[in-house]
């Protein structure tokens, strides 16, 4: 088998390029085609790791789960992870290369393609078709002699090209033709058509505009797809989460509905915006979660009140600890716990909550030490051997407050750090990990402080275990209720409180198929398989 393939490339960043690949992918596997998502290139601090314990970009991970498939490393073989403006730690078929300069990996990248050509093969042997998405713009004329990406990828495959641009950013008639006119000649013809992407407004206003385009670039264009709220997992940063929840309050309130859902402010939790934020889609089944109120506290905003605060995972934790003290969210952070809120820290926000960091191995110029936040009796220092791997376990029995509520638990996820945390005087172990990569263990996770108010875990994706986050949801219900000594008994499930359990698994897979449907109103399905120079099933 030799899979055909079709490529997404944007005008830019964060124009929809990832969303379309899922929905495309979804649309043909619907149709009865075998199809997976390609990335050559992924820049992103949002990573998973795969069953087999490698380390890839999460917007593979989300087209992979639309396609029916596992996540595997040959759908991004190359992962970039940016620790400052200049330098990003490289990532080859899901393992660490090493730290290289900006300049240093412009240089390196010829040498990847043997790699990045090897994946795709792979994937092309397995499958009917391969959508393979591009990064940032095929524009950026000073990469174009090395680049690995976009055109540079079409070339290498000769892979036809569906050119994307975003409406909402306003100009995207200039973007699209621009893009087209810095493109070179062998690269114009590998376009096949544009689509515009987050439309708003009357469509009828837009036509003649789209008339003039298709004169302009000589081009078809595809389609026009509305601006929706439907979920898929975004790859860079939160910024596009927080826009959907924003447009979700808006639509709420436009409809009258005051306590619908996840703007209800039963439950009010904050989530830290970090400089260095990563796996900041840990915390999303939370904010789809009937009942809670979950906003992102950015630079320059107070955390204010609240029933829980979540320090994320962070690329760089000793740089973000300094963060939150300059923006004096520490002292909001132990006010808050007095209080009685629940604060959580996930890997590096773990990290951050105990004593004290160190990092022997710190580059010149950076923290080599730096005291915690001083609510969990742990110490961490930062390794220079990453840890990656896949685990399930349960959370212990027995434990005080909120994690005695979350006992016996069963939760799934995957650790991606660069340190060791030991504790340091009375505390509570968190998660008893019972499988690692496949294999069985007895390993613990994590920490509880005495009062059990202050939960600290290496595990990302814990969220995603619904009996753990229907409990951890529960809880903060009750508590606000001031109705918890009766309906929560150490982690019974009697602390549903009668909602039922949220299945965020489930959950994605019905707004894949909502995605899907939107691209098959949106776009001229036919034409892309006629650009596939395959038949509609």
């Amino acid at each position: 088998m030799s899979a055909r393939c079709i490529m997404v490339q944007g005008t830019g960043s964060s124009v929809g390029k990832s969303r379309i690949v899922a929905g495309l992918c979804r649309v043909f596997r619907q149709d009865g085609y075998k199809v997976a998502p390609f990335k050559s290139q992924n820049m992103a601090l949002n990573s998973f790791i795969t069953r087999e314990g490698l380390e890839m970009g999460r917007a593979q991970v989300a087209q992979a789960e639309a396609c029916g498939l596992e996540p595997s490393v040959l759908m991004n073989p190359i992962l970039l992870k940016p620790s400052s403006d200049k330098n990003c730690q490289v990532v080859i078929m899901g393992k660490v290369y090493g730290n290289l300069s900006a300049v240093d990996y412009h240089d390196f990248k010829p040498r990847l393609l043997k790699t990045i050509k090897r994946a795709y093969d792979m994937l092309a042997e397995q499958n009917d078709i391969i959508v393979i998405e591009g990064a940032g713009s095929p524009a950026e004329i000073n990469l174009r002699d090395r680049d690995i990406v976009n055109m540079g990828m079409a070339e290498l495959v000769d892979a036809p090209v569906i050119l994307i641009g975003d409406i909402d950013k306003g100009g995207v008639f200039a973007s699209l033709a621009g893009t087209m006119l810095l493109l070179n000649e062998r690269e114009r013809s590998r376009i096949k058509g544009v689509i515009i992407n987050k439309f708003r407004g009357d469509l009828e206003i837009l036509k003649p505009g789209l008339v003039m385009l298709e004169d302009i670039i000589k081009r078809p264009v595809l389609g026009v797809i509305p601006y929706t709220d439907i979920y898929v997992d975004e790859e860079d940063s939160p910024e596009a989460e927080i826009y959907r929840m924003k447009y979700l309050k808006r639509q709420a309130k436009a409809f009258g509905s005051n306590d619908a859902g996840l703007f209800s402010s039963e439950v009010v939790i904050k989530v830290l915006c970090l400089p260095h934020i990563s796996n900041f889609t840990d915390f999303v089944p939370l904010a789809e979660y009937p009942g809670v109120n979950l906003s992102y506290i950015r630079r320059g905003m107070n955390i204010g009140e609240a029933d829980a605060v979540i320090i994320p995972g962070t690329k760089n934790t000793l740089e973000d600890l300094a963060a939150i003290k300059s923006q004096g969210w520490h002292d909001e952070i132990r006010q808050l716990h007095e209080k009685g809120a629940v604060i959580v820290g996930i890997c590096g926000g773990y990290q951050m909550l105990g004593m004290a960091i160190a990092d022997p191995n710190h580059i010149e110029g950076t923290i080599e030490h730096s005291e915690g936040l001083g609510l969990l009796n742990v110490k961490t220092q930062i390794e220079k051997e990453k840890v990656t791997t896949r685990i399930s376990g349960k959370v212990r029995e027995g434990l005080p407050g909120i994690a005695g509520c979350l006992g016996g638990s069963q939760v799934e996820g995957y650790e991606i750090h660069m340190g060791k945390t030991v504790s340091v005087g009375d505390s509570y172990g968190f998660v008893t990990i019972q499988k690692r990569l496949g294999k069985d263990v007895e390993i613990i996770d994590g920490c509880v402080s005495q009062d059990g108010r202050v939960l600290g875990t290496y595990i990302h994706g814990i969220f995603d275990s619904y009996q753990f986050t229907s409990r951890f949801v529960n809880y903060l219900k009750n508590k606000k209720n001031n109705s918890i000594a009766s309906s929560m008994n150490n982690g019974a499930d009697t602390g549903f409180n009668g909602e039922g359990i949220f299945d965020f698994a489930e959950f994605k897979q019905k707004e894949y198929d909502r995605w899907a449907d939107v691209l098959r109103k949106s776009l001229d399905i036919n034409k892309i398989y006629e650009i596939l120079n395959l038949n509609q099933k």
